[in-house]
């Protein structure tokens, strides 16, 4: 297998998290997004949608989605379990994962990608030039307010967000918060059920890669 990383992106560090999770050794190649390097023509051959991460299976199988690599090293590798043990916690699994990229990454990556000067033309990832929108990032900083206050509510009832252990949510959640600095977020010191919840993943061994 290869997997193409990018060590100052939240999409790849989630795969690379997942990876270190379940204890594997994969061939690793780094892509730099600041140096456009996914927009070149070696990398746009493996992926021409040009984002980071990607795994190629050692069957030539490119899979460019975190959700996908997820499943595919879960099949292959499903001790540790990171994706649930029966019907309901996979499927809490997934509606859980869906729910963090959904209200949480997804106004992150809007109010950064329309407010940093930085990414002025590039507000979309992928090879196609987008222009920015300041509004968006207006209201994306409100939803990032209501994911906090949502993640909060569900980690008062559970240990972790999806089921009884840590699993691929917790795994979205927490690279998708500590990559909230980038637009000046950080948990509200009164949420202390999220604080108890991330001081706990901030310990484990993968976090700090």
């Amino acid at each position: 297998m290869i997997f193409y990383d990018c060590s100052t992106a939240p999409s790849p560090r989630r795969a690379r998290l997942f990876i270190a999770e379940k204890g594997l050794s994969i061939e690793t190649r780094e892509i730099s997004i600041a140096a456009g390097e996914q927009l070149g023509p070696d990398f746009l051959r493996v992926n021409p949608r040009a984002t980071v991460p990607v795994l190629v299976t050692d069957a030539g199988t490119v899979l460019t989605e975190n959700i996908a690599i997820a499943a595919y090293l879960e099949e292959m590798f499903p001790d540790p379990p990171l994706m649930g043990t029966t019907p309901e916690d996979r499927a809490l699994v997934l509606m859980w994962n869906a729910i963090v990229e959904q209200q949480g990454g997804n106004p992150i990556a809007e109010a950064l990608r329309n407010s940093n000067p930085r990414m002025k033309g590039r507000a979309i990832t992928g090879p196609v030039d987008f222009d920015q929108i300041p509004e968006l990032a207006e209201r994306a900083q409100t939803r990032i307010g209501l994911f906090f206050d949502l993640m909060e509510d569900r980690l008062r009832q559970s240990r972790y967000l999806a089921c009884d252990s840590f699993t691929l949510p917790d795994i979205t959640a927490f690279v998708m918060i500590e990559f909230a600095r980038v637009v000046r977020r950080r948990i509200p010191e009164e949420n202390t059920a999220t604080r108890t919840w991330y001081d706990a993943i901030r310990a484990r061994p993968s976090a700090a890669l």
